[in-house]
């Protein structure tokens, strides 16, 4: 054992498997894996949290390949538990753009080289905390637009390259689901619907371009219990803790940490 272990003590031989080179990276990646499951929980700020500390412990490119199998383990129980609100049908108009955008994003992140690509998840979390702000500021002006092909599409394609390029679509499908004023069992059914749908739909982007591999799905297998630990605290979390100021909280950590990616 030697001193890379100094934080949190683990054997050589599993660690050497994974994408995760000292203990102190595996902490960070415990951590982000814990957030992963908080945002399925119903925190949905943890989610941008998370993308900044794998992207800043594995590098920009290598995290978005180690996050999305995350992702799918939690979309899975997600869907489990949430399958009686919302419905697929729901989910279809919007699988043609977002399928799209998932094919520029998968060309746009094979053409990065780290350091752009630590930029533009940067760059998309700026954007996306901006929305966010847009949401909490004009959410009654989002009814209208729904009716609009233009806005299912442009949202389509939107929420296909921002979780290509970082996994943090979250924002953009809000927008969409706010718009169809849904009931929340069902903007939480299709919520989940379709992240588990377009989750899936990038895998083979993903694995061509290299980013899911070997040591990344044995990076998966360390840090998934984390994950389902994530979804028990986030529940807990939200009985106990107002959500409002957990998620300000979010905000201001995820608004630091973009700036750290961008600078």
């Amino acid at each position: 054992m030697d001193g890379r272990w100094s934080l949190m003590p683990f054997p050589d031989s599993i660690l050497d498997q994974t994408l995760l080179t000292s203990g102190s990276a595996l902490l960070l990646a415990l951590v982000g894996a814990l957030f992963i499951g908080m945002a399925k929980a119903g925190l949905a700020g943890c989610g941008l949290v998370s993308v900044v500390l794998f992207a800043e412990t594995l590098g920009a490119k290598a995290s978005t390949g180690v996050v999305l199998p995350l992702l799918i383990a939690a979309d899975l129980m997600g869907f489990w538990l949430l399958r009686r609100g919302g419905s697929w049908k729901q989910v279809w108009p919007l699988a043609p753009p977002a399928i799209l955008g998932v094919v520029i994003g998968w060309w746009l992140l094979d053409k990065l080289d780290n350091l752009l690509a630590r930029q533009a998840i940067g760059w998309v979390i700026l954007a996306l905390l901006a929305l966010k702000l847009l949401l909490d500021w004009k959410r009654d002006q989002l009814a209208h637009l729904h009716r609009h092909a233009i806005f299912t599409w442009g949202i389509g394609v939107a929420a296909g390259v921002t979780t290509m390029l970082a996994n943090a679509a979250g924002p953009v499908m809000a927008v969409y689901l706010l718009a169809h004023r849904h009931g929340k069992a069902d903007y939480l059914g299709v919520f989940t619907r379709f992240f588990l749908f377009i989750n899936l739909v990038k895998v083979p982007f993903s694995a061509q371009i290299g980013l899911i591999n070997g040591p990344s799905l044995w990076t998966n297998a360390l840090l998934l219990p984390a994950v389902v630990g994530g979804i028990f605290l986030g529940w807990r979390v939200v009985k106990v803790m107002s959500q409002k100021v957990f998620e300000w909280a979010m905000f201001v950590f995820a608004l630091l940490a973009a700036i750290r990616l961008v600078a």
